[in-house]
């Protein structure tokens, strides 16, 4: 039997080619986060002419496109992000970055290109469905306060009653869409700890008070806090990532800094490790008599795919596409789109893009790479669950 659905996946496939020659102009082209001139220019552009309301600068850079099919009905969010990260490229691609420095380290090129094409392929559609599409293309998904908020701020939600979402992820088997119910990935908090002590020569550390120790027992102390505050069954990770305490070899630092990141699947979770963080770092002064700088800054919420919503996008998918959908497990990094999660129901989904030859790269490595499959998997899931949606 023909129906929307099937018309919306021939489409899609027709379309692959120019999906792929997308993704890897803005591969080529990639831009920092809260620094992006070119990237939502080249989104508008690719708009013009097309029966759909585009509205540039929405949370600063960031591009909103309403796809109305000038009937009543509900209306439902689909948003890319299209930041890059600080990176040096070493894929050796021959569409690698062409900006020294920086580099699509987490695959928002491919959702970009895989949400204009879908788009695209909506508008021309817009006669089968009633109600609205809203597409969010969002900037500064990397860096806090991450652009969510501010495009929230601008009232990119405003009608809206669901969001839905997809990443490409290198580290799953290309050709699905994965999904979760409930917390799905961790929120997100980081510090910087100072620590004052008394400098000194090397060879009478009794004369000096050794920041360095105080700083080491520290990074050993603060691993307790997952170990023994937290419950077994609850996901929590604090990680040291900077330790400055460079200097002559016989010279005992006067102070030293630290940088940690904090990782909880709960709000609870964060709360908890945020509590023991400080209260190890007052201890440190009475243990070391030291002195001691806590800036604890709690970033990105946990966030919470709908129970109702999410197995209404799972049951979609499998029964009305022919993309294969498995249950995944809870995602250990931390995302932006929690902040949508907190405004409407909302369901972020996984598109498998593993690529079939050589060794898979995690996100954020500077060989990061995909399989390019996983962008039409991607674009006949979402564009499924939304003509379902607005039938």
């Amino acid at each position: 039997m023909i129906t929307v659905e099937n018309s919306l996946s021939r489409e899609l496939e027709k379309r692959e080619q120019k999906m792929i020659e997308i993704r890897r102009y803005l591969h080529a082209h990639p831009e920092l986060s809260f620094k992006e001139k070119e990237t939502p220019k080249y989104i508008a552009d690719f708009y013009n002419g097309k029966e759909a309301a585009v509205e540039t600068n929405i949370g600063a850079n960031g591009v909103k496109v309403t796809i109305d099919s000038g009937k009543p009905g509900k209306t439902i969010a689909i948003r890319a992000d299209f930041d890059a990260l600080p990176i040096e490229e070493a894929t050796g691609l021959p569409y690698a970055s062409k900006n020294k420095g920086v580099m699509h380290a987490c695959g928002h090129d491919a959702h970009t290109a895989y949400m204009l094409i879908l788009a695209e392929t909506l508008i021309e559609m817009k006669d089968s469905f009633n109600g609205k599409v809203v597409v969010i293309h969002q900037p500064a998904e990397e860096v806090p306060p991450g652009g969510a908020q501010t495009m929230i701020k601008d009232g990119v939600l405003d009608g809206v009653d669901h969001v839905l979402g997809v990443h490409v992820m290198s580290t799953m088997a290309a050709g699905k869409i994965y999904y979760y119910s409930g917390f799905v990935q961790t929120g997100r908090a980081f510090f910087k700890l100072k620590i004052k002590g008394k400098g000194g020569h090397g060879s009478s550390p009794h004369m000096a008070n050794d920041s360095i120790i105080a700083g080491s027992y520290f990074v050993t102390a603060v691993q307790t806090v997952v170990s023994r505050k937290l419950n077994p069954f609850e996901t929590g990770v604090v990680t040291i990532g900077s330790f400055d305490g460079k200097g002559p070899f016989n010279v005992i630092k006067d102070s030293v800094e630290l940088e940690g990141d904090v990782r909880g699947l709960t709000e609870e979770t964060k709360a908890t490790i945020e509590k023991e963080i400080k209260r190890l770092s007052a201890g440190l002064e009475s243990m070391f008599g030291v002195t001691c700088e806590l800036d604890y800054n709690d970033d990105y919420p946990a966030l919470y795919n709908n129970p109702e919503f999410t197995e209404y996008v799972a049951k979609t998918i499998k029964e009305q596409s022919d993309v294969p959908v498995e249950k995944s497990e809870p995602q250990p990094p931390s995302e932006d789109f929690a902040y949508y999660a907190k405004e409407r129901p909302s369901a972020f989904i996984y598109s498998g893009a593993m690529p079939e030859e050589g060794e898979v790269y995690p996100h954020h490595h500077p060989k990061f790479n995909i399989s390019e499959k996983s962008m039409l998997i991607a674009a006949k899931a979402v564009g499924t669950v939304v003509l379902d949606y607005l039938k």
